[in-house]
């Protein structure tokens, strides 16, 4: 850092030529530069020692306190960062929500946020690795952002393996049992009944207020015990945050022990096994439901109200039913805040939730955004990121996040890059790991030319929202000038408010100067009320799929297996069907082949499956070969991870 102060009165950045690896650019921040006292960053936003919860040094959480003791402060500025289909080295969409936010905050000195998700372990092991950003444009200590962080992560796979496991616990005994034991088992006499086995007796419309359990009738305790399950309706995965293929399909409950001998003829002993199998955690229901949830009260519904299958009668059977919803929120309590860190420019930074964009909903949650909107006020900025392309993450931000929490964005950044650009116009397959070929390396104005019609249709859908729109072109140093005004033109052609040439990953926010200032000046010349939604919540499951599937997607249609038929007939008929759609697919592709680059017409999408999300409010078509645990390269970035046993320091992450 300089003796120079930036805009927000701290030194300014010095950046080094040439750009050294994000681990060692963080490690320098920390060692050298120092972190300025995660207090003091909270300061900044004008957070009090009561709102600011420190977990270690770098970090700490913010209480949901801190929005609503400033409930009648304005909104500041909302800014959505998404991008274009990516190449599987990922185009810089988080490096430029980061850039952004240090240049507005830095270096225009505007009150700044940047909201932005926790990542995943399967990933940061996997192929693309972290989320923090990169180059001078990164969160730091960017090793405690990438790993465990405050261990959100680590308590949505705790509460969701806890759910998994009352699934067959309860099938388990309930095999074997006849209702009368079961009732007696879950309502012991002499016990104070727990509110949650009240809110089953509620559901189920049982009056215990004005009778003792022992006045109930033989088909009351029945209808109170036995949830009966459908084993073929199950949908309620195990999880676990690593990427791992041979888990996709499992079989569970093949020891000996887990044997039982049906009520029905207990002279028998048959095995109690069925199939199953993992997903990401950050696929997880309870995922979502953090990123949604509005409040301690609200997280509890939802994580009560989520289906995990049916009964042999059709019914949905719920966490609540199951008596999990309360431990659930037990272990969710502290994820429900959303954490606090810095850049490398020493700006305020939001980490919260992270659900993967092609597997679910892709953003940072409502609470950080409400928060970040509140703290900086009026003439503030809240940055941040919808996940991979902007046919799903973004699409997912404005039709889901937003109708939620009834935030109203002004501005899309969409961030494309020449390498991915000329991808989409025909160029050889990117593949991680291994050296870019001459066409990514060298001028090909044709090829870029072609491939800019996929940037024009992000462009196209953005603005079908009533945003405006700035393409950020993140800078290589491959590319040329011509190149460059290529894609400018190309964008300013399609509609956008602004195209702007940003080298953030090299300068900090400096790099990122005049990409702030179009966005100001975007926000400035947008009223949130010309904001609108794609489609009608009314609208049928299929309906809405296809609004999606041809508006979005640009495809003819939507077709769907019979299994996804009757899971549509299913949910509709469980009241499900006025959700909004979630849609998994592929991240590389508007349509369901990852192979199919630039804009594909005469496509049609493919639903194999659908999920009911019913606690955290939406329907989950999966389509195409989408997988909702991803697999190991042959070479995973794991490998090039280690520690110095003498410093304690991680070596190796990115």
């Amino acid at each position: 850092m300089s003796d120079e102060l930036n805009a927000i009165g701290y030194p300014k950045l010095v950046v080094k030529t040439p750009v050294p690896s994000d681990i060692d650019i963080s490690q320098q921040i920390v060692k050298e530069v120092g972190l300025l006292p995660i207090a003091e960053v909270g300061k900044q936003l004008g957070l009090t020692d009561e709102e600011v919860i420190p977990w270690g040094i770098a970090k700490a959480k913010v209480t949901l306190s801190a929005r609503e003791a400033r409930k009648d402060v304005p909104n500041g500025n909302y800014v959505v960062v998404t991008g274009i289909n990516p190449t599987p080295l990922g185009e810089g969409k988080s490096t430029t929500t980061i850039g952004l936010a240090q240049a507005l905050g830095a270096v225009l000195g505007k009150k700044t946020v940047a909201c932005i998700r926790q990542p995943s372990q399967g990933p940061t092991f996997g192929i693309k690795g972290g989320a923090a950003g990169g180059g001078y444009s990164q969160v730091v200590p960017m090793e405690e952002f990438n790993l465990h962080l405050t261990g959100d992560i680590h308590a949505i796979t705790a509460a969701n393996n806890l759910l998994a496991a009352a699934i067959d616990t309860r099938m388990f005994h309930e095999a074997s049992q006849s209702d009368e034991a079961l009732f007696r088992r879950l309502c012991p006499a002499g016990k104070p009944l727990s509110p949650v086995l009240k809110r089953r007796f509620d559901k189920l419309g049982i009056d215990i207020s004005s009778r003792s359990l022992e006045e109930l009738t033989v088909e009351e305790k029945g209808r109170f015990a036995r949830l009966d399950f459908d084993k073929d309706t199950i949908t309620w995965n195990r999880v676990l945050d690593t990427c791992d293929r041979h888990l996709r399909q499992v079989e569970i409950g093949v020891g000996p022990a887990e044997k039982v001998k049906p009520r029905e003829n207990p002279s028998q002993s048959i095995q109690h096994n069925r199939s199953a199998g993992f997903d990401i955690t950050v696929a997880s229901e309870v995922m979502a439901v953090l990123a949604l949830a509005r409040d301690l009260k609200d997280l509890r519904e939802k994580l009560g109200a989520m289906v995990v299958g049916y009964s042999k009668a059709g019914e949905p059977i719920t966490a609540d039913d199951l008596g999990c919803g309360g431990a659930l929120t037990v272990l969710m309590k502290d994820a429900i805040m959303p954490t606090l860190m810095q850049t490398v420019e020493r700006t305020p930074v939001l980490v919260h939730a992270g659900p993967f964009a092609n597997i679910a909903t892709g953003n940072s949650s409502v609470v950080a955004d409400e928060i970040a909107l509140k703290l900086v006020g009026p003439d503030g900025f809240c940055v941040t990121e919808a996940g991979f392309g902007a046919d799903i993450g973004m699409e997912k931000f404005f039709n889901i996040k937003c109708r939620y929490s009834g935030l109203k964005p002004k501005a899309a950044v969409i961030v494309a890059t020449i390498r991915a650009l000329k991808m989409h116009g025909g160029g050889p397959p990117v593949t991680a790991g291994k050296p870019l070929q001459k066409e990514y390396t060298e001028e090909n104005v044709e090829l870029l030319a072609k491939g800019c019609a996929n940037l024009q249709k992000h462009i196209e859908n953005a603005k079908k929202f009533g945003v405006n729109v700035v393409v950020g072109v993140n800078k290589f140093k491959t590319d040329t000038d011509a190149e460059i005004q290529v894609v400018k033109k190309a964008a300013m052609d399609a509609g956008a408010f602004d195209a702007v040439l940003s080298n953030h990953w090299a300068l900090g926010g400096e790099g990122a100067a005049d990409l702030a200032k179009a966005v100001e000046k975007a926000c400035q010349a947008n009223d949130e009320s010309n904001f609108k939604f794609l489609y009608d919540l009314n609208l049928s499951i299929k309906e809405k799929m296809e609004i999606i599937s041809k508006e979005i997607y640009g495809a003819d249609g939507v077709d769907y297996s019979d299994l996804a038929n009757k899971q549509i007939e299913q949910y509709e008929k469980s009241g499900f069907g006025r959700f909004p759609i979630c849609v998994a697919k592929t991240q590389y592709s508007f349509s369901c082949d990852p192979a199919a680059k630039g804009v594909p017409t005469g496509h049609r999408i493919t639903v194999r499956e659908i999920r009911s999300c019913a606690g955290a409010g939406f329907v989950y078509p999966i389509c195409g070969d989408i997988m909702t645990i991803p697999g190991l390269p042959t070479r995973p970035g794991f490998m090039d991870v280690d520690i110095d046993t003498e410093t304690g320091d991680v070596i190796g992450l990115f």
